[in-house]
């Protein structure tokens, strides 16, 4: 049976940094009733509050939830309040040497963007990101930008030999996700296994980025059960199937004990 059911943030569960939407959260809401979740997204903490939390009902069911911004160098658990367990942090030193690379593997790619939208890279503690078009750019801007990833995956290669000690992953609509060496989202699946004590059997992971390169796709490497969605929408339909599935399973096993 399946105990944790894992998902990825933007483009899985909402559009490029956008709130859940009321059938998502339903949906998540009722998924918490029958099996443990989490998140693990790019995203930073504040991201988690405004596109996810705040969109939950705020009740006991939030203590099956886990939540791991930044690829899983962060996590945070439910005891009343929000709780941050461990933060994997980069440097000043490494910081400058990632922002250098990533203003070099841009330019030298041939992917400046003139019009953008807010910071285009972002220092998110544990975790620093690129969006191309900017943190706040529209969403149909994003969708436009790299539809194929072929954009980001020239620069992922350029930034493969200049920073060869980080893990860069592409995340997102626009984005590239730098983290420390080995740390990215088969990181937080570890986490995950030694935390809350679930085999890596025992778990489901939904993700629109589960190819190679892609942010979601070291879940995949490390084991776990992997589904992959193209959208939302496709997210809401596996929801579904999991809670009929695993609700059937639980009154099966009420009336095998009765």
């Amino acid at each position: 049976m399946k105990k944790l059911i894992v998902f990825d943030l933007d483009g899985t569960l909402a559009p490029s940094k956008s709130s859940l939407d009321i059938e998502m959260s339903s949906l998540l809401h009722d998924l918490l009733e029958v099996v443990k979740v989490a998140v693990i997204s790019g995203g930073a903490w504040l991201q988690f509050q405004r596109q996810v939390l705040s969109n939950l009902p705020q009740d006991e069911r939030l203590a099956k939830l886990s939540i791991l911004p930044t690829c899983g160098t962060q996590f945070f658990q439910y005891t009343g309040q929000w709780k941050q367990l461990y933060a994997e942090d980069f440097t000043a030193e490494e910081k400058e040497r990632i922002v250098n690379s990533l203003n070099n593997a841009v330019r030298s790619a041939g992917f400046l963007v003139e019009k953008t939208w807010g910071e285009v890279i972002e220092d998110r503690g544990s975790q620093i990101t690129y969006s191309a078009l900017g943190q706040q750019a529209p969403l149909e801007e994003k969708v436009k930008w790299d539809p194929d990833f072929a954009k980001r995956k020239k620069i992922k290669t350029i930034l493969d030999t200049l920073i060869p000690e980080f893990s860069v992953r592409l995340g997102g609509a626009t984005s590239i996700d730098v983290t420390k060496p080995g740390i990215d989202k088969a990181y937080g699946i570890g986490k995950l296994r030694d935390i809350l004590g679930i085999r890596l059997k025992e778990m489901i992971y939904v993700g629109d980025a589960l190819f190679p390169g892609g942010n979601d796709y070291p879940a995949k490497q490390a084991g776990v059960i992997s589904i992959p969605v193209r959208d939302p929408n496709e997210t809401k339909r596996v929801i579904e199937t999991i809670i009929a599935c695993l609700g059937n399973d639980r009154q099966e096993r009420s009336f095998e004990v009765n």
